[in-house]
């Protein structure tokens, strides 16, 4: 295992908001805290960003070429909301909060595979860290307890600017 100032300095180089944070964690908790934070940096490399609304036009072009196929009525959808007048940014704010609402749930579901009692017994999944033979090492445990302050805004999914409507 490393050491705090190792840690430490590998959070800071892998992008961490707070390496001392992270690595004091893993250090004195015991936590794999370097599994949790490149995990959920890398899933959050599938939400959208907020500010790149090209996604819009590549959904459209996508629905256009395969029609009929699994998610090609996306495309479709957005192309009637633009037309309707809606703003590009408030789509991409709808979207990007169901698609973080969808990694908390499903790294939740990691750690807790819900009310299955009744149905089967004895089943149980989660996120694991191997070595490079295959070994495993441990869990990978309490992701959702993470997910908004991996948030690469920095602002735990709250709006740009505080609204009253």
């Amino acid at each position: 295992m490393a050491d705090f100032e190792e840690l430490t300095k590998l959070f800071q180089r892998l992008g961490a908001r707070d390496p001392e944070g992270w690595a004091s964690s893993q250090v004195n908790e015991g936590i794999n805290q370097l599994g949790r934070f490149l995990f959920l940096r890398e899933a959050w490399r599938g939400v959208i960003s907020e500010d790149d609304h090209s996604w819009m036009n590549n959904e459209v072009a996508n629905s256009e070429r395969n029609f009929g196929k699994p998610c090609s009525g996306v495309g479709r959808a957005l192309e009637r909301l633009l037309a309707a007048g809606a703003e590009k940014q408030d789509i991409s704010d709808v979207v990007r909060g169901m698609q973080y609402d969808l990694l908390f749930g499903l790294c939740y579901l990691l750690d807790d595979p819900g009310d299955l009692e009744g149905e089967v017994e004895d089943v149980y999944w989660g996120l694991v860290e191997f070595n490079e033979n295959g070994v495993p090492i441990g869990p990978i445990a309490g992701l959702h307890e993470s997910v908004l302050e991996m948030d690469p805004t920095g602002r735990e999914m709250r709006p740009r600017v505080a609204t009253n409507d």
